[in-house]
């Protein structure tokens, strides 16, 4: 199987982004190897998935994530805003979604953070990866070099990966230098050559986030082990899947 399906935010297209329900509807695809979700904290420290820095979007709470508890985040509903079918849909925490994933889907963790909005979201993320021996089915992943490096200086046996949304000429120069062996870039920076060479040093790459079958099968037929992330596994399967 080439060109595996990474389910973002769970099945997001079927489901509310980073919620239990769109985890479950993407286990139930054979062909989705990977899901990656977005880790915050709340005020107390407990990391749980969600991905703005607000919670206006995704549920029924308004204001910054991080001045909420997690006895009050866990009350918000996270699934009306999607449809009246995930209505009483709850927020997620980081122990259940890798309870529930563990031994069935790998994981793509991305540490949302900017600057100091969560000192020691590193370690919290790290202890409950440790605690569910999940060491060697996960990725921490981020846009932020500090907090990559952090990981690596906390845990070198959990792998990292670099988030970017450009191909600057030093990329992979970055990478080594940050010990990262995953790549998680926007598919419009990716090529064939960028891919080979990133491949060719060890480095998984996930191509996000892809949406349309045309595009897909381009990301696909420039590496046969480029992972894809989209928000619509039926689209991969469309576009790879019954080809395999």
């Amino acid at each position: 199987m080439h060109n595996y399906c990474v389910a973002h935010r769970g099945y997001s297209g079927k489901a509310p982004e980073n919620t239990m329900s769109a985890i479950n509807l993407a286990m139930q695809e054979p062909y989705v190897k990977w899901v990656e979700v977005d880790i915050q904290l709340s005020k107390d420290g407990v990391p749980f998935l969600i991905h703005d820095y607000t919670l206006n979007r995704t549920t029924n709470g308004r204001g910054p994530v991080k001045d909420k508890t997690w006895d009050e985040l866990s009350q918000l509903d996270a699934g009306r805003w999607y449809s009246k079918s995930f209505i009483g849909e709850r927020l997620v925490r980081l122990d259940d979604f890798l309870d529930k994933i563990k031994g069935r889907l790998r994981a793509n963790i991305e540490i949302k953070t900017q600057g100091n909005l969560y000192p020691n979201i590193e370690e919290k993320v790290i202890s409950a990866v440790k605690q569910h021996r999940m060491e060697h089915e996960v990725v921490l992943t981020s846009f932020e070099p500090r907090v990559l490096a952090k990981v690596k200086e906390i845990s070198c046996k959990i792998r990292t990966g670099l988030i970017i949304d450009s191909k600057p000429k030093d990329l992979l120069l970055r990478l080594q230098m940050l010990k990262c062996s995953f790549l998680s870039i926007n598919y419009r920076h990716l090529n064939s050559e960028l891919a080979e060479k990133a491949i060719r040093r060890g480095i998984e790459v996930m191509a996000w986030t892809v949406d349309d079958v045309r595009r897909i099968k381009r990301v696909a037929a420039m590496h046969p082990e480029i992972l894809i992330c989209t928000n619509r596994p039926d689209l991969w399967y469309k576009a790879i899947g019954q080809t395999e």
